[in-house]
C-alpha cells in the first residue's frame, strides 16, 4: 500500500431542487388552488474517520467530488427528495483546512469523528402555501487540503541505518523492510505491540538528516507524524557504522528535532544505543555517558537482546500517561 499523507480536493454540495409552481382547479372550485410543493435540500459533503483507512492515496487519483443534487417538486403538494449525503472516508488523524482562508476545518483524531465541510443547497420553495415561488439554494463550494498526522504512542526517531526498522520489527507485529543501506523506511509504519494489561502503537519514521526540519529529505514531512505520539524513541547507532559518529549524530537530531517545534523537542523521550554486538559500540557509549548525563538503554536489535527492557520502559511511560490522562478527565 503507498502512503499519502497529503491531498488537494476540490468539493461542490448538491444544489437544491427546484420549487413547483401549480394550481389545482376542478368543476367544484372557484378559484384555482396553489399547490406547488417544495423541492429537496441538495446533499451535504460529508468526511468520516475511519480506523480501517490507512491513507489518504485515494484522493490523489480523484480529487472533485460532486454532492447529490435535491429531486424537483410537483403538483398536488408533492416534495422533491432530498439529496442524500456524500461521505467521505479518510484515516484517523485527518486535519481538513480550507484553501481559501488557510484555516483549519477539523481535525479528526478519534474514530467515528465526522464533520460536514460542503453544505447542500436549500430546496426551492412552492406555492402551495399561496407565496411565492423561490429558487433553489446553490450548493457550497470549497477546495479543501487534508493532511494527515498518524496517531501513534511511541515515534521511532534517529538518523539514516540507526536500526529503527529491526527495532520495530523485533517488537511488534509488522514487517518492516530491513537493509544495510540508508533510507530503507520511505513512509512511515505502524506495528502493534503485544501485552497483557494493554497494547500500544509504535510507528517507525524514515531517518532524518541536517535539515530536516526545513524539508530536505522530506524531513519536515515525517517529523509531524512524531507530533502526535506519547514517547519519542531515539535510537543511536552507537557503533558509528560507516563512519559516523554516534554524539554528532544525537546532537544532529537534537538539533531537527528543537527547529521543528518546541513542542516535539520536550516530547518525553527514550534514548536507545543500538548495535551493541558491534566493537566499538561499547567504547562510543562510554564516550556518551561522559559527556551527557542522561539515562540510556543498550540494545542490539539484530541479536534481539535488550528489547525486553525497552518494550518494558515504555510500557511503563505508557501506563502513567493513561492514568494521567483519566485522572484529568475525572477531575
Amino acid at each position: 500500500m503507498i502512503f499519502v499523507d497529503e491531498a488537494r480536493i476540490f468539493l461542490k454540495a448538491g444544489d437544491g431542487g427546484k420549487g413547483c409552481e401549480s394550481f389545482y382547479s376542478d368543476k367544484r372550485t372557484r378559484y384555482p388552488r396553489p399547490d406547488g410543493g417544495h423541492g429537496g435540500n441538495g446533499g451535504d459533503i460529508v468526511f468520516l474517520a475511519d480506523d480501517r483507512i490507512q491513507t489518504l492515496l485515494d484522493f490523489r487519483f480523484r480529487q472533485h467530488y460532486k454532492g447529490i443534487r435535491g429531486g424537483h417538486a410537483s403538483s398536488k403538494g408533492q416534495r422533491g427528495r432530498d439529496g442524500g449525503e456524500l461521505l467521505l472516508k479518510v484515516p484517523v488523524g485527518t486535519l481538513i483546512w480550507d484553501v481559501d482562508t488557510e484555516l483549519l476545518i477539523r481535525d479528526l483524531v478519534h474514530p467515528g469523528d465526522s464533520v460536514v465541510v460542503a453544505k447542500g443547497g436549500r430546496g426551492g420553495r412552492g406555492n402551495i402555501h399561496n407565496r411565492p415561488v423561490i429558487p433553489p439554494g446553490i450548493g457550497e463550494e470549497r477546495t479543501v487540503r487534508l493532511e494527515l498526522k498518524i496517531i501513534a504512542d511511541v515515534g521511532i526517531v534517529g538518523s539514516p541505518n540507526a536500526g529503527k526498522s529491526t527495532i520495530i520489527s523485533n517488537i511488534s507485529k509488522v514487517r518492516s523492510k530491513i537493509a544495510n543501506y540508508p533510507f530503507t523506511t520511505k513512509q512511515p509504519i505502524l506495528g502493534i505491540v503485544k501485552g497483557d494489561k494493554f497494547d500500544f502503537v509504535v510507528a517507525d519514521l524514515p531517518g532524518l538528516i541536517e535539515g530536516a526540519h526545513e524539508g530536505r529529505g522530506l524531513g519536515d514531512r515525517f517529523l509531524k507524524h512524531a507530533e502526535r505520539t506519547k514517547i519519542l524513541l531515539h535510537v543511536i547507532d552507537m557503533a558509528g557504522s560507516e563512519g559516523r559518529d554516534p554524539l554528532k549524530d544525537y546532537e544532529a537530531i537534537n538539533h531537527e528535532l528543537e527547529s521543528y517545534s518546541d513542542e516535539l523537542f520536550i516530547k518525553h523521550r527514550i534514548l536507545v544505543a543500538n548495535k551493541m554486538d558491534l566493537p566499538q559500540a561499547k567504547n562510543n557509549l562510554r564516550r556518551f555517558k561522559r559527556k551527557y548525563k542522561t539515562a540510556i538503554i543498550p540494545v542490539s536489535a539484530l541479536e534481539k537482546e535488550g528489547l525486553e527492557e525497552l518494550v518494558d520502559a515504555l510500557r511503563k511511560i505508557l501506563w502513567q500517561e493513561r492514568f494521567r490522562e483519566k485522572s484529568s478527565v475525572l477531575s
